[in-house]
């Protein structure tokens, strides 16, 4: 299964592979010349399907959790004072994911979108931690039952495509798709006090099924 959001991108490779094959059966005499573009063809044609596929998943009936929006390996957790939508101390934690990795986010808990924003910025290598605040990225903010929860997808040295289709008032349910950050990136998770994180750096997770953070009571309801 393959995302919707890499559609265009997928055909627009599938005509480049058949150009780079056209070329080579009607264009070139030179055999090396023929060999390298049908090999390239067909390079650009599987990483495009692998990269872009969509495995279906299952996320775990639990409340009082957080999953993770992403696959990826944890690089980092520490805590800052996020002012712009927690507006208080808070923990960060953030997913590096490779172009290897599954690319598709998912809502980490389930609640109303409260904050939406876009903003434009550098390209650092996501696993650099200034990327946090000068990459180009888009945060997203939830207010669960539980409290507020805010996602960040940020573009990294390679990725310079955030695609996300949420936006304020929307009503959203833990494990369920809302975009991608094409070819490699970072997400942030920031929670505030209140909640446990369960990773550490170097862990691996997946998203919709990895916890990331518990807590034991809620904090009032919706």
């Amino acid at each position: 299964m393959f995302t919707r959001y890499g559609t265009n991108t997928i055909v627009a490779v599938f005509f480049i592979a058949f150009f780079c094959i056209a070329i080579g059966v009607f264009k070139t005499q030179y055999q090396v010349v023929r060999y390298v573009l049908f090999a390239f063809a067909l390079f650009i044609i599987v990483f495009t399907l692998y990269f872009f596929r969509d495995p279906e998943r299952t996320t775990p009936q639990m409340d009082g959790v957080i999953f993770s929006p992403a696959d990826g390996k944890i690089v980092l957790v520490k805590k800052v004072d996020e002012q712009k939508f927690l507006k208080g101390p808070g923990t960060q934690i953030s997913i590096f994911m490779s172009p290897l990795n599954v690319h598709v986010n998912r809502v980490p808990i389930s609640g109303k979108v409260e904050h939406a924003e876009y903003i434009k910025g550098k390209y650092l290598v996501a696993f650099d931690d200034k990327a946090s605040t000068e990459n180009e990225r888009n945060e997203i903010g939830i207010e669960s039952k539980f409290g507020r929860v805010l996602y960040t997808q940020i573009a990294g040295y390679v990725a310079r495509r955030i695609v996300s289709e949420l936006k304020v008032g929307d009503s959203v349910t833990a494990g369920r798709r809302f975009g991608m950050i094409k070819f490699g990136s970072r997400v942030d998770v920031i929670v505030p006090p209140n909640w446990n994180v369960q990773v550490k750096a170097g862990d691996k997770v997946t998203a919709g099924q990895t916890v990331l953070c518990s807590q034991l009571q809620a904090k009032g309801s919706l």
